[in-house]
């Protein structure tokens, strides 16, 4: 699946590059490690690719461990997540998202959605912890959804991929039993003419 890492880790380059600070990165995957290494960009960390959906929830919590480390010490500013997202068929796009802090346009458009319910909710105990929670929550879901897409697109991708090597396989036979039985017809001929 170099393709598939190919395209997302060019995104990410792209979009890296135009940053005024530098960047600190973490890959998901060793492939995707060395395409950001190729590039001048040297991950502080390498994520094993989940491999199923279950394998997904112990990355995010090895992801956030890592975060939580890097902000502790006022390393981390900004965090951004590069990924596939499925497109229709078996196709995907690179895309990005900015999950921290969350920009001025994305707060106004929270806070023009309204309530789901009747009551609003309370705040128990210490608003900081319960904002860390929240955060770490926000985190988790928007991590988690970016992995079972990314996930989605390859496995479709590869699908789509099995399929016209499958397509391609029948062709050859195909032809190749068509050359035989020509090739048979011809020598059946020979014999009878003989």
């Amino acid at each position: 699946m170099g393709q598939f890492n190919d395209v997302v880790t060019d995104f990410a380059v792209k979009t890296l590059v135009g940053l005024t600070n530098k960047p600190q990165v973490w890959a998901v995957g060793e492939r995707v490690q060395a395409r950001l290494q190729d590039a001048g960009l040297q991950p502080i960390g390498t994520f094993a690719v989940p491999n199923s959906v279950k394998a997904i929830p112990p990355l995010i919590g090895q992801m956030l461990i890592e975060h939580e480390k890097h902000h502790g010490r006022n390393e981390v500013t900004e965090l951004h997540l590069f990924y596939n997202r499925p497109t229709s068929g078996a196709g995907y796009d690179p895309v990005t998202q900015r999950l921290l802090p969350l920009d001025e346009t994305g707060r106004r458009n929270l806070a023009k959605l309204p309530w789901p319910g009747k009551n609003l909710p309370e705040v128990l105990g210490y608003g900081t912890a319960t904002l860390r929670a929240l955060i770490r929550e926000y985190l988790f879901v928007s991590l988690f959804r970016a992995c079972a897409e990314s996930l989605a697109s390859e496995n479709a991708s590869r699908l789509a991929a099995m399929q016209r090597a499958d397509k391609n396989i029948d062709e050859l036979l195909a032809t190749l039993q068509g050359s035989f039985n020509r090739l048979r017809q011809s020598s059946i001929d020979e014999e009878l003419s003989t």
